[in-house]
């Protein structure tokens, strides 16, 4: 039996399609299938040479480009582990992630290198850093990436896994308890998910996708290994910026991109979209908060087809995927946006997906009876790394727990009504209240905080704080607020700080519920 990975989906379209280009852009000259392959097996091997040996964790904070694509099939290819680091965080938090996976190796951009020279003396197990890009070296005692890629002498190349099911990435989440988690992936979910965004997404050899979506977001959906499956082309750019992405999906010919709805806004309202050609409809998938109708609208007006995704960093990216029926173009256009803007069914390589009550029992499928989704699949993580106890709550007989909860509707199109576990998503990025809390709580002056969402026209939702302090008076919201934005990421602080009792059950627990209420009616001022 041939163990099923992703790396075989590259040595296939460098069979088939060797001349065909498979990585365009970034400032990198084309690069064909066959290179590709031949840069992933100099990768695997320069790691061999290197001294690095099966399990050990290979961290990469890269934006979108060749290195990063190099890396998802070099990294595993040579039995390792692939770490690929979100770019926004901050200096603690690489810390913790950092020596949390026990990276050996860091390949680093060097336009992100300055972030980590202050931690990296506290990273015990990294005995090697590698930067990517030109110039003089940022890190002292670092390699120049394409030279050190060079310099490996031509043995193995990539090779599969013994064990389809041996871990070949850990993508970790942004903090959903107040500390990211390690979501281990396999060989075989990763092959299989990758399948199934390709099919669920319509790529094929004749695809050109945008990589707007960021390659390090749940290896960027899977994307990396799907286009690669299809031979279709990869063509990148480092940020999502609307200037970038218009000039690349005319230049280029884009058919398909995927993005957070927030980076639709910004493309519908920048200036340049309004000149946008269109020569084909372009797919775009989006996912993280449902789209409005008005995106759906304005998107769709510009010659783009929408599609709803969801998923989560357990389950490799998108679970769910919102399938348009035919019979929705008759109806009237507000109940067809809104059925478009529903989370959807399983893709096509998902396992199952229920809507479930505390027994576990399905709810009915009225769109009204609430539970949460739970999920089980080749595609669902094998486990946070090491971390059992994590594990071991996350999972109930076999199933996954999202900790979303939902409706089911009488189609079996599930919808998302609440989130169980206080997960904030800000521009399709996740942001842990119970994290936001934490950094607020190590300021002298807070006695009490809670962290709620408030709605945003341009982020979808934003957290904001409830404070109470130790001395009435003693600091302000805005130093609060440049406080925590020193503690954690930028975007993960709070937008406005209100000085408020903060209401709690007869055992102490926060309501929540209510400071929600009270922030909706205009109850509170920002200080």
């Amino acid at each position: 039996m041939v163990s099923l990975t992703p790396l075989s989906f590259l040595r296939r379209s460098s069979d088939v399609y060797p001349d065909k280009v498979a990585v365009v852009g970034h400032g990198q000259k084309d690069i064909s299938y066959v290179e590709l392959r031949s840069r992933a097996d100099c990768l695997s091997d320069v790691l061999r040479q290197s001294g690095f040996e099966p399990g050990d964790r290979v961290a990469v904070l890269l934006y979108n480009g060749l290195a990063m694509i190099d890396a998802h099939f070099g990294v595993p290819g040579a039995e390792c582990i692939l770490v690929a680091l979100n770019t926004r965080l901050a200096a603690e938090e690489y810390r913790y992630i950092l020596n949390h996976c026990g990276a050996k190796v860091l390949i680093v951009d060097k336009s992100l290198a300055g972030q980590l020279i202050d931690v990296l003396p506290d990273i015990a197990a990294i005995v090697q850093v590698i930067e990517v890009g030109a110039g003089p070296e940022v890190i002292k005692g670092s390699l120049p990436y394409e030279l050190w890629l060079r310099s490996a002498v031509i043995s193995q190349g990539m090779v599969d896994p013994a064990d389809e099911n041996a871990v070949l990435a850990i993508n970790y989440t942004s903090g959903t308890t107040g500390r990211p988690k390690g979501v281990m992936y396999t060989h075989r979910g990763a092959y299989l998910n990758a399948l199934g965004t390709a099919l669920s997404f319509g790529l094929n050899y004749d695809s050109v996708y945008l990589w707007t979506l960021p390659m390090f977001h749940c290896n960027g959906w899977c994307f990396i290994w799907s286009v690669s499956a299809m031979g279709a082309r990869h063509v990148c750019i480092p940020r999502p910026d609307p200037d970038a992405i218009n000039q690349m999906l005319t230049s280029h010919d884009v058919t398909h991109f995927a993005a957070a709805p927030i980076v639709l806004e910004s493309l519908i309202n920048h200036e340049s979209t309004s000149r946008l050609n269109l020569r084909q409809v372009v797919s775009v998938a989006t996912g993280g908060a449902p789209p409005s109708p008005r995106t759906i609208t304005m998107i769709t007006s510009l010659g783009m087809s929408l599609t709803h995704l969801y998923g989560l960093t357990e389950t490799y990216g998108p679970c769910l995927v919102c399938e348009l029926q035919p019979s929705w173009e008759e109806l009237p256009l507000p109940e067809k946006m809104e059925r478009m803007s529903r989370q959807g069914v399983r893709t096509i390589t998902v396992g199952n997906i229920r809507v479930v009550d505390s027994d576990l029992k399905d709810v009915k499928r009225n769109g009204t009876e609430m539970g949460e989704i739970v999920c089980r699949s080749n595609s669902v993580m094998a486990g946070y790394f090491n971390d059992d106890a994590a594990t071991a709550a996350a999972f109930q007989e076999g199933w996954f727990r999202t900790g979303d909860l939902a409706v089911i509707h009488e189609d079996g199109y599930i919808e998302i009504r609440d989130r169980a576990k206080d997960i904030i998503i800000s521009g399709g990025e996740n942001i842990s209240s119970v994290e936001v809390e934490n950094a607020l709580m190590s300021h002298p002056e807070v006695l009490e905080v809670a962290v709620i969402s408030r709605a945003d026209e341009r982020w979808g939702e934003v957290p904001v704080a409830v404070v109470v302090l130790r001395s009435a008076g003693s600091v302000s919201g805005i130093e609060l607020i440049e406080y925590v934005q020193g503690k954690i990421a930028r975007f993960k602080a709070p937008k406005s700080v209100f000085f408020a009792e903060i209401p709690k059950t007869s055992t102490g627990k926060i309501q929540k519920a209510i400071l929600r209420e009270k922030l909706s009616a205009g109850e509170f001022d920002d200080v």
